[in-house]
């Protein structure tokens, strides 16, 4: 499975940038060295170093979660070109959900993040456009929600908290890979569309 081979090689290189900081880094996002000193490659590399052990865990579990849907999900849908539409479906969500926080801090040469956070989110929203109505539950909230109701709070919240943008986390980048994600889908296969609204219409009408 593709989401555990991605799991397995994001948790080492976090754990070896746990113990070595310059590895650290050298892979960290950080708008200015891409656009003061050509070091492109932190789009990508930022994806596989994470803060903490927690930062790590929360990803890796959120993308297992998730990410066995959408293989399964893919596999039905495309066929053989599955892996390939679902390495893209990730490579994507870490690159794009970058691509504004980029454009926002390329002169701020304090701006730094680290995570798989935007590539989880595109995963994680692919999965919802598929099968709006599959439960999501949390501890905190002790009744099943259903996946699309949960994705629109995700993207208010991500949208309201990246414009307040007071507490160091990449709502920006949450947000945009969510939409990545959405929309990457979308465009391999846009019948999907009329399918999420036929569910979301089925579910208004019971």
């Amino acid at each position: 499975m593709i989401t555990i081979v991605i799991i397995a090689v994001t948790s080492l290189v976090s754990l070896l940038a746990f113990n070595d900081p310059r590895l650290f880094g050298r892979f960290l996002f950080s708008p200015f060295m891409i656009n003061n000193h050509r070091q492109g490659y932190r789009f990508v590399t930022h994806g596989f170093v994470h803060a903490d052990w927690v930062h790590l865990a929360v990803n890796m579990f959120v993308l297992f979660s998730f990410g066995k849907a959408v293989e399964h999900y893919y596999a039905v849908i495309f066929g053989l070109k599955a892996s390939y539409f679902f390495i893209l479906l990730y490579a994507g969500g870490i690159l794009f959900s970058s691509v504004p926080s980029f454009a926002k801090h390329k002169d701020n040469q304090f701006y730094q993040a680290v995570g798989a956070s935007g590539a989880v989110a595109a995963v994680v929203f692919a999965a919802i456009l598929i099968n709006p109505l599959s439960p999501i539950r949390f501890v905190f909230i002790p009744v099943d929600i259903p996946a699309f109701i949960f994705g629109a709070l995700y993207l208010g919240y991500s949208a309201y908290m990246a414009k307040k943008g007071n507490d160091n986390i990449g709502h920006d980048a949450h947000f945009w890979g969510a939409l990545f994600g959405l929309i990457f889908t979308i465009l391999l296969k846009p019948a999907l569309i009329g399918s999420f609204i036929s569910q979301i219409a089925a579910f208004a009408g019971a």
